[in-house]
């Protein structure tokens, strides 16, 4: 079977310190065996004594004084000592060629067990990190969520390369639901575009037949009717909010004073019965936008909270700049909303009124996207619910160039 990757650097980091070693070792024991000996110089005492040897003799035989003659003796004297001390350092070094050799295996040995737990200690360094990240790899190809926060193993480099991936997996999480969402979102939209066309398609004869019908029917009959045109008058509403969601805002954009459009929207939009209080900062920035669009976004968040304040609804309309943005925030005194319930109430088709489509703020969404902003929501059970809506601010010098 193939080698894991921390067994292949463990072996690569081990042989990188044993190699070189056991050569070294292999490569000393040889030249100390060998040069060791040769350094004694005992061939060349045998020589020189030899020769020296003869001479002595020779001149021992000539007549000489007895002065002579011992300095000849001292002489020979000294080639034997010289030759005996050449000879004990060409034994000693015939035997410390093994000892040495020995010690370089002993020494070979400790730099073995040393490598090794060196070359494993990085191999975990290494391998335990890569390992991991690889692992996260695999993860986030399949759309699953990272492991916690874990201790910090490797170089510190790693420890930036898995803040870098978790960063990359949350914007591909991010993209991933904003693809889901828009797909969702394109599906409600083409189904919203169909429902409305096959609404639309009967309504006109009806409300012809009906119309018909009242000039010619009996007394009796005009409750009927009656029913009949208030159902139609609710079908061709529902169709015309099918209609709305199913297509983006269109017609000329410009620029748009989003206090001014919030009272005109109270005004026609708010019964009388209801308490509206309306602040707007001074020397806000305007905001490029489609009036009819923005206008009807308007007339939908204040609807729904008249409807959730009842009769007597208190409204309270704030309209400020935050940074580079402006804020629509629409606040009612209602029953407010649950806590699991709040993401949802953006999604098409979700409501809890028994005549509503649940596409109010569905289309409320999408027509603040569609200038560039998002929407906000806070809701407290049995305290209320506001609404926010967030649009980018033009700059004074585009808002100037804006006729």
């Amino acid at each position: 079977m193939p080698l894991g990757f921390r067994a292949r650097l463990f072996v690569i980091l081990a042989l990188f310190a044993l190699v070189p070693s056991l050569v070294l070792t292999v490569a000393w024991g040889g030249a100390t065996s060998r040069v060791l000996p040769r350094m004694s110089g005992a061939a060349a005492w045998d020589s020189v004594a030899a020769s020296g040897s003869r001479a002595v003799r020779l001149a021992m035989e000539q007549p000489a004084s007895e002065e002579a003659k011992a300095a000849l003796a001292r002489h020979e004297q000294e080639l034997a000592s010289s030759v005996t001390q050449a000879r004990r350092f060409e034994y000693l070094a015939r035997q410390t060629g093994p000892a040495l050799l020995a010690v370089g295996l002993i020494l070979l040995a400790f730099l073995t067990y040393l490598a090794s737990r060196i070359a494993g200690h990085l191999s975990r360094q290494l391998s335990r990190p890569l390992d991991e990240l690889v692992g996260w790899t695999e993860a986030i190809a399949k759309g699953e969520p990272l492991p916690e926060r874990t201790t910090r193993r490797g170089a510190p480099e790693f420890g930036v390369l898995r803040e870098r991936m978790r960063a990359m997996a949350a914007d591909l999480e991010r993209g991933r639901e904003s693809a889901i969402a828009a797909e969702r979102l394109e599906a409600f939209r083409e189904s919203a575009r169909q429902v409305a066309h096959e609404l639309k398609n009967p309504l006109t004869p009806i409300r012809f037949a009906i119309a018909r019908l009242r000039r010619d029917a009996a007394p009796e009959l005009h409750e009927t009717l009656d029913v009949l045109s208030t159902e139609s008058e609710r079908l061709e509403a529902m169709a015309r909010s099918f209609s709305q969601f199913g297509r983006l805002p269109e017609g000329p954009m410009a620029a748009l004073d989003l206090g001014e459009m919030a009272r005109e929207a109270t005004r026609t939009s708010v019964p009388d019965s209801a308490r509206v209080t309306i602040e707007t900062e001074a020397d806000l920035p305007l905001v490029q936008g489609q009036h009819d669009a923005l206008h009807r976004a308007f007339a939908n968040v204040l609807i729904n909270a008249v409807e959730a304040g009842g009769a007597s609804a208190r409204l309270e309309v704030r309209v400020a700049r935050r940074g580079h943005e402006v804020v629509v925030a629409v606040r009612d005194q209602g029953c407010g909303i649950a806590a699991d319930r709040l993401p949802r109430i953006w999604d098409p088709y979700v409501t809890d009124k028994t005549a509503g489509t649940g596409l109010g703020l569905a289309i409320v969404k999408q027509t603040v996207m569609a200038h560039g902003g998002r929407v906000e929501a806070d809701s407290t059970p049995g305290a209320g619910t506001e609404i926010r809506l967030v649009f980018p601010a033009m700059s004074e010098q585009r808002a100037g160039a804006t006729p």
